[in-house]
């Protein structure tokens, strides 16, 4: 693994529902790529190798248009290291979500 790339994937598509929609399709492909990835609120961060990774938010850009965007804009976040490995998602969020087990199993 020698990258993290986020990116938010903006359908030019009217209402919520169709926006989440589109937005699904895109999180599906990525799930299919079978790279780690992290579904945020506003983004989804992945991490791998660099050209696969640049592999996957090129074909973002073609899921979005043939779930019916006529235009989709994308903000894209990389951090790249040639040489070594990137700090993960885990070791970067973990901390963060330790609870969200206990939040879930509470409301269950």
């Amino acid at each position: 693994m020698n990258a993290n790339v986020a990116i938010q994937v903006l359908p030019a598509v009217q209402g919520d529902e169709e926006i989440i929609r589109v937005v699904d399709a895109v999180i599906d492909y990525i799930k299919s790529t079978g790279v780690n990835y992290y579904v945020g609120p506003c983004e989804t961060a992945m991490e791998g190798d660099y050209e696969q990774l640049m592999e996957i938010v090129k074909h973002c850009q073609y899921i979005a248009v043939e779930a019916g965007a006529p235009s989709v804009m994308s903000y894209v976040k990389i951090t790249y290291k040639p040489d070594g490995e990137k700090l993960t998602i885990e070791r970067k969020t973990a901390k963060h979500h330790k609870n969200d087990v206990l939040k879930q199993m509470k409301s269950a």
